[in-house]
């Protein structure tokens, strides 16, 4: 299970730099370059085995927070031309933010284990 966390931590800090710099043209691309760096960073911490527990734990209850401010008013699936632009924004960002609380609760749990 150590390699698997090792190799999951590892795609993982790589995706969320990637999905960072994906927003490069995004309105609101600051808070998004800093809601998928901290994620980055915890991944890449994680990966060299010097994540504390208290930090996936307040980042997996912040995510979950943001997934309930951002979600859309109405989900209308998270394809261009599926319905209104705003809250298929929304239904992506959410999605987005949902990956990061699982990922982060993943990282508690391993930490947690590894401790007993």
């Amino acid at each position: 299970m150590r390699l698997f966390s090792k190799i999951f931590s590892g795609i993982f800090t790589i995706l969320f730099v990637w999905a960072a710099l994906l927003q490069y043209n995004d309105p609101d691309a600051m808070i998004w370059y800093i809601i998928y760096g901290i994620a980055a960073v915890a991944s890449f911490l994680f990966f060299i085995g010097k994540l504390n527990l208290m930090v996936p734990t307040v980042l997996t209850f912040a995510y979950l927070i943001g997934v309930w401010i951002f979600w859309p008013e109405h989900f209308e699936g998270v394809a261009i031309g599926m319905g209104n632009i705003d809250n298929i924004e929304h239904a992506r960002e959410s999605l987005g933010l949902i990956i990061n609380a699982l990922v982060m609760l993943f990282y508690a749990w391993r930490i947690k284990v590894e401790k007993r």
